[in-house]
């Protein structure tokens, strides 16, 4: 695979380096999106696909290196430039690499073993507190290389080895899902592909393909709105694109908005509404007044961006930042004909898109977004017009975050009827063994409700 000239000219050491940063601040709780965010722009194309190579490997890079180094590291770079180092030794075959290019990286060039093992020991150099350090990379890198089948072997059994994955996830999809845990867990080790959803108020589907046809770009339809480029590329040299003849969208993330089947003239909310990917699907859909909100007021700013961008900020669109859940902050008490509660959770739906997620949550965590869901949702339904609908939505595959969330609402409020929705979409690898299963689209789960009048 070729690289770029901005990529060529940046040493190895320098962007094993930088990664190792990246993937530091991964393991102290900053996600990977702001990490990148912070790496110098000339570097950050290829320390990126070095960053979603090692967060995919992980599991395997760890086990490898726990292999190979017997006492615990305290220094947190250099145990985080042991780990990419590990990761980029990973052997992997043509279709693997392959498939390990998004539209989110840049394509990653094959480097040969004792040159990542040159280029980790010369990372280590550069840094003064690090240079102690360099006869251990050397060494345990070398060792790895020379007793490759052996240390293979060593850590066979382990499953975060196996399937890159903290053990407790692993669990848990096996648990929940006993017929589908490896496929759900292969799937996520697969770059998502780039799925787009045509503004219709700005261009038909029909014209957007053409347009990608005469560019040689190969795309095709998928459900109601969308186009699935089949090979995935930066979005802002795609036709349309300043034109707002699209958005960005997984196809699972496209089912939300019609399910609400809004019609002209209506009062709806969008709650948790960045970056505003449904927000602005609604507004293609029909013309409403439309309350779009957020508690992160960098991210509402990407809503507003995005509708810009679009050619669907009106009058009758509003965006506000607060705590749904704090009523008295932000609604006037004027009821909703339709309610979108695309409400926080661990995000475990959508990890083959951001593969640094599996690393940053714990176990607690669910507990901890089913807390905060029960409190949104409690608090949206009583904004909801008698005959109005509200719909759950969450990109999660665990049934804390869904299916039993779902349940339990549906017990708690006598006042709601539950309605046909798509309920657990589950992402998995294309070879998949079930066929049954989805193979296009991220994690979703959609609980749809009606309130009696």
């Amino acid at each position: 695979m070729s690289t770029s000239p901005a990529r060529q000219s940046a040493p190895l050491s320098v962007s094993l380096l930088a990664c190792a940063e990246v993937v530091q601040a991964v393991g102290e709780g900053q996600s990977m999106t702001d990490a990148l965010a912070n790496v110098p722009s000339e570097l950050r194309p290829g320390v990126q696909a070095l960053s979603f190579h090692t967060m995919r490997y992980l599991g395997w890079a760890r086990a490898v290196k726990g292999a190979l180094i017997t006492r615990p590291l305290t220094h947190r770079l250099l145990d985080a430039l042991i780990d990419v180092s590990i990761a980029l030794l990973k052997p992997t075959d043509a279709a693997s690499k392959a498939a390990m290019i998004d539209y989110a990286t840049a394509a990653m060039p094959a480097y040969a073993p004792y040159t990542v093992v040159d280029q980790a020991v010369s990372a280590a150099d550069s840094r003064p507190d690090m240079v102690p350090f360099k006869g251990l990379i050397n060494g345990s890198l070398r060792r790895f290389l020379r007793e490759r089948e052996g240390v293979e072997d060593h850590i066979a059994r382990s499953a975060e080895a196996r399937w890159n994955h903290p053990l407790w996830w692993v669990d848990l999809v096996r648990n929940v899902y006993p017929k589908q845990w490896q496929d759900i867990l292969a799937g996520a080790q697969r770059p998502a592909p780039l799925t787009l959803r045509v503004n219709r108020r700005r261009h038909t589907r029909e014209a957007v393909l053409a347009a990608f046809e005469q560019a040689g770009i190969g795309a095709r339809a998928v459900g109601d709105a969308g186009i699935m480029l089949a090979q995935p590329r930066p979005v802002t040299q795609l036709p349309g694109y300043a034109e707002g003849w699209w958005s960005v969208q997984d196809a699972g993330a496209q089912q939300a908005a019609p399910l609400l089947e809004v019609r002209d003239g209506m009062r709806v909310l969008d709650a948790c509404a960045a970056p505003g990917g449904k927000t602005a699907h609604l507004l293609e859909l029909a013309d409403i007044e439309l309350l779009a909100l957020d508690a992160d007021s960098a991210r509402l700013k990407r809503v507003d961006e995005n509708l810009d961008r679009l050619g669907l900020r009106t009058p009758g669109v509003t965006l506000a930042c607060a705590d749904a859940a704090d009523l008295d902050k932000w609604w006037d008490g004027k009821p909703f004909d339709a309610v979108l509660a695309d409400v926080p959770c661990t995000a475990s739906g959508i990890v083959r898109r951001h593969p640094d997620i599996r690393w940053l949550r714990h176990h607690e965590d669910i507990a901890r977004t089913a807390r905060l869901q029960r409190k949104i949702l409690d608090a949206l339904w009583r904004t909801v017009a008698p005959g109005g609908k509200l719909l759950y939505v969450t990109c999660s595959i665990f049934p804390a975050e869904g299916v039993k969330m779902a349940t339990e609402f549906e017990r708690r409020h006598e006042d709601c009827t539950r309605l046909p929705a798509p309920g657990q979409l589950l992402p998995v690898a294309a070879d998949a063994s079930d066929a049954t299963l989805q193979t296009d689209h991220d994690g979703f789960f959609y609980a749809l409700f009606a309130k009696r009048a």
